[in-house]
């Protein structure tokens, strides 16, 4: 019998370059040039059903780093923050959805393929869908990836590129047919960097260790965690770790938009705790969970109501 594949949850609506398009009428030509060179960028946005209405979480954080993003690469987008934020706004409202899932994508379109091509055209979609837990477990088993985190030498480690994916989905993949839940990558130093679509964090003797800036994503739910630790009087640390530092955790979560605050059970195959969610994961993660549904009144500014 063949096996089910997990597909995505159809919206009625696409918002693309200025028009609502039918879901399966939102398409572009096959020789666009970020098809075959990876040169876009995009982000990944919950919106939530809170009591206020529907809220999407730190929206203006996540549409600044889009355009930091296109910024990076020279993609020039024609709008603003202010514009991108309606536009999103406008999206989710059309398609009529409490929950779920948002993807802004911009991208050059076709005319030319030479690899640094210029004056190409510049689309911009955004697209949402329901979407419920990204691992396929509540407390993940990772798996430490033999593809090392891209090189900050190499690329602009900080923007969310469309290319730089690619080295995600080769870590992902090489977890098939394994009891692993995700992958960790490290970076050429040997150091841990971060999953191939989350950020890592471990705590030992109490305190929370994530890795510092310069060769992962700058998560926006980790920025957060940072002040949620605060909050709760946890201290955290941005320093270099090393697997071996990380072995002697008690607990470890990862962070981000899709997988939110997941707590990770094992790293190659080495336990943490107990092996179920730790007592400063879980206030975490109940702390995020209390934020992005509105329940916290400091954080009530991080949603925008729909």
């Amino acid at each position: 019998m063949a096996k089910m594949r997990r597909m995505m949850k159809k919206s009625e609506w696409i918002w693309f370059d200025g028009k609502m398009v039918p879901w399966d009428e939102a398409k572009t030509h096959v020789l666009s040039h970020t098809l075959h060179y990876g040169g876009g960028a995009f982000e990944g946005i919950r919106f939530y059903k809170t009591d206020h209405g529907v809220a999407i979480f730190r929206l203006k954080e996540h549409v600044e780093r889009l355009i930091y993003s296109c910024q990076a690469i020279g993609l020039d987008l024609p709008y603003s923050v202010t514009e991108i934020i309606e536009f999103i706004k406008y999206t989710v409202s059309q398609n009529n959805l409490s929950e779920g899932y948002i993807r802004p994508l911009a991208f050059w379109g076709a005319g030319d393929l030479r690899v640094a091509s210029q004056n190409l055209p510049v689309h911009l979609i955004i697209a949402c869908w329901p979407l419920g837990q990204y691992l396929k477990s509540d407390c993940a088993d990772v798996k430490v990836s033999d593809f090392i985190r891209i090189h900050p030498k190499s690329t602009i480690t900080d923007a969310k590129l469309c290319g730089h994916y690619v080295n995600s989905i080769l870590a992902g993949m090489s977890l098939k047919n394994t009891h692993y839940h995700e992958s960790l990558l490290l970076d050429y130093e040997g150091n841990i960097a971060e999953g191939p679509g989350e950020n890592f964090f471990c705590i030992i003797d109490n305190v929370i260790y994530t890795p510092p800036l310069g060769g992962i994503l700058p998560g926006i739910t980790r920025s957060t965690i940072f002040e949620l630790a605060a909050d709760l009087g946890f201290e955290y640390v941005e320093s270099h770790l090393t697997l071996d530092l990380a072995f002697k955790a008690q607990e470890a979560f990862f962070s981000g938009t899709a997988v939110e605050i997941t707590p990770i059970r094992s790293l190659n195959d080495v336990i943490f705790g107990n092996g179920k969610e730790g007592i400063q994961t879980k206030a975490i993660r109940e702390a995020f969970l209390d934020v992005i549904y509105g329940r916290a009144t400091k954080y009530l500014h991080y949603l925008t109501i729909i």
